[in-house]
C-alpha cells in the first residue's frame, strides 16, 4: 500500500533491530506506532538487511518503515522524544559503539515537509537518502515523496544507489 501523495501531516518513522527475535519487535513496535497516530499506520514489508558501518560481526537486521499522523500540535522534537522512550522501553541502552547491535531503533525520517537542524534532530534524515535499508521499505508505501532538500523522489533515489547492501524481504 503506498500513499497517494507527500502530506504535510505525515511523519516518516525507520524501525531496526538486530537482537532478539528482530520480527517480533518491529510488529510490537508498530503497534505502539499506531498509538499515536491520529490515522492507521503505512507500514512497509519487513526486510532483513546486512549491517551497514556497524561493529565486525554484528548480526543482520530487520528493518522497515512507517507512515503515520502525529497528534494535533505533535512537533518532530516531542515525536523524537516519544521514538527514544520507546526505544528504551524494549531494552535500548545508551550507546558504547557506534552502530551497535540494539533491540529496537527508531529513526525519524521526516515529517511533513519540515526541515530541522538543531542538536537533537536533523530532519530529514541526513542519511536516509543514502541507504537502502531506509529507501527499499519506503520505497514501497511513498514511492513519489520528495523529501526537503533532495530532487528526486524516493524511488528515484533508490533507483541510483549503488547495490552494495543486501536486503531481502520476509514473508509477512
Amino acid at each position: 500500500m503506498s500513499l497517494p501523495t507527500p502530506s504535510p501531516a505525515v511523519a516518516f518513522v525507520a524501525l531496526g533491530s538486530n537482537l532478539g527475535d528482530s520480527q517480533r519487535v518491529l510488529r510490537e513496535a508498530m503497534q505502539q506506532l499506531q498509538a499515536i497516530s491520529r490515522q492507521p499506520l503505512v507500514k512497509s514489508s519487513l526486510w532483513q538487511t546486512s549491517p551497514v558501518d556497524c561493529p565486525p560481526g554484528s548480526p543482520l537486521f530487520v528493518n522497515a518503515v512507517v507512515a503515520l499522523v502525529p497528534g494535533v500540535g505533535e512537533t518532530p522534537e516531542s515525536l523524537l522524544a516519544q521514538l527514544q522512550a520507546m526505544e528504551k522501553e524494549f531494552g535500548r541502552r545508551p550507546k558504547k559503539v557506534l552502530n551497535e547491535p540494539r533491540p529496537l531503533d527508531l529513526d525519524l525520517i521526516a515529517f511533513g515537509r519540515e526541515a530541522w537542524n538543531t542538536l537533537e534532530l536533523t530532519l530529514p534524515h541526513p542519511r536516509a537518502h543514502l541507504r537502502r535499508f531506509v529507501l527499499q521499505p519506503l520505497s514501497e508505501i511513498a514511492p513519489k515523496l520528495i523529501m526537503p532538500g533532495q530532487t528526486q523522489t524516493i524511488a528515484e533515489l533508490l533507483e541510483h544507489l549503488p547495490a552494495n547492501e543486501t536486503l531481502v524481504r520476509l514473508a509477512t
